[in-house]
């Protein structure tokens, strides 16, 4: 089976086609710009030798999907030869809410319960929503699985995702942590507990990126994890505060003459690395900290401080540590910021080997402790999309 894997944002569309008999990605691409009044562009690569680059104003997911329909099917620089090769379509879908514990085949039902959740996710479900309703018009034979961002994170107690609130403003508003980059920690987490070879793991998954999120996974499934009701939780990130006082949420609010949610859209985009030094890509930071920047050092010692004390309370939560694991942009290509997460973690009985992490190769799984560690210490490249095709796999196969 042949499955294609679809990832909405607000004005843009990824896709990719993976061959379900092998897991092996045959092409994938781009859509930009959607319903922004530019010229847009539609990159899509099956190989060197195939690249199709389409440039016109697209006004909406619909007609960019209509797009990546042509780009697909392209006689000669097509990835399949028609869209009857497609066994079932994935849909990354940002918000599961409280009604979504594991990937579901979209129905008019389903597609009514994510509406109501949009509240929670309001960036990005319209996309996702509408994207979804696209692909049912031009092609409504095809089977659609919403495959949910917070879906891994719904194994957490109520302890772990609770807030401090009023319990009736919970049930009402549905207010508590949720999570993300779900697929990601799931994906790595498997990846991890193959590799460990053991029934009973305890692993902190560290995904590091412009967005950054950590879970503590006890044999296979989420105990607790950084992002909360929205992404903003957490991490200091390329753009985003993470935690933060909500007093002083509330002060900036005030000081700054800002309405609710204005602060929220400036602790969104306008703080995190950016905010402190200017810059949200981390490969920026890292240069300008050779030169001596002192904000872009500041930046990245906030990052890594608040990534060893979540680690740390994450030991402390599962009671043990077997393996940590990079993954994400920086998580994965940042020797600098590894070195500056590690430095710290030999209480728990890490042993880091600094020297490997600086030269290892990019790409590719990689062990970063020493041999007489107690805890492993591994990258291993994510792939989100993988996760979305093998669930959109089984609910089409099950129908």
């Amino acid at each position: 089976m042949k499955v294609l894997v679809l990832n909405a944002g607000s004005s843009s569309l990824k896709y990719q086609v993976i061959d379900m008999d092998n897991e092996m990605t045959m092409g994938k691409g781009i859509v930009e710009k959607i319903g922004t009044g530019l010229v847009g562009k539609l990159k899509q690569e099956a190989s060197k030798d195939k690249v199709i680059v389409v440039e016109q104003i697209i006004a909406d997911h619909t007609e960019a999907f209509t797009l990546v329909m042509k780009a697909l099917t392209d006689s000669e620089k097509g990835i399949i030869s028609s869209m009857d090769e497609i066994g079932a379509i994935g849909h990354r879908v940002l918000h599961g809410g409280e009604d979504f514990k594991s990937s579901v085949i979209v129905t008019p039902e389903v597609l009514e319960i994510c509406d109501r959740n949009t509240v929670l996710g309001p960036l990005h479900m319209p996309a996702n929503l509408g994207c979804i309703r696209s692909c049912m018009a031009l092609m409504p034979e095809k089977i659609n699985v919403a495959v949910f961002d917070t879906e891994f994170h719904s194994s957490m107690p109520d302890y772990a995702y609770m807030y401090a609130i009023k319990y009736e403003d919970y049930k009402q508003y549905k207010v508590r942590k949720y999570g993300f980059h779900g697929t990601s920690h799931k994906f790595v987490s498997g990846e991890a507990i193959k590799y460990l070879g053991k029934k009973e793991s305890k692993i902190i998954t560290c995904h590091l990126g412009n967005g950054s999120s950590i879970s503590a996974v006890v044999n296979g499934k989420c105990v607790d994890t950084s992002m909360g009701l929205t992404p903003l939780e957490g991490m200091v990130m390329g753009t985003r505060s993470g935690d933060i006082d909500a007093a002083a949420v509330t002060f900036l609010a005030e000081q700054k003459g800002m309405t609710a949610a204005q602060i929220v859209n400036y602790l969104n985009k306008d703080c995190g690395f950016k905010g402190i030094a200017g810059f949200s890509d981390c490969r920026d930071l890292s240069k300008l900290a050779e030169k001596g920047d002192k904000r872009a050092q500041l930046a990245f010692n906030m990052f890594a401080y608040r990534i060893r004390k979540y680690i740390g309370s994450y030991v402390a939560a599962m009671g043990g540590l077997d393996c940590i694991v990079f993954t994400g942009g920086i998580g994965e290509n940042s020797a600098e910021a590894r070195e500056l997460i590690m430095k710290g973690l030999e209480v728990f009985g890490v042993k880091f080997d600094f020297e490997k992490s600086a030269t290892c190769e990019r790409g590719c799984f990689q062990e970063l402790h020493t041999e007489d560690s107690a805890v492993k210490v591994v990258i291993i490249p994510t792939n989100e999309e993988l996760v979305i095709a093998r669930d959109a796999k089984a609910l089409a196969e099950s129908k």
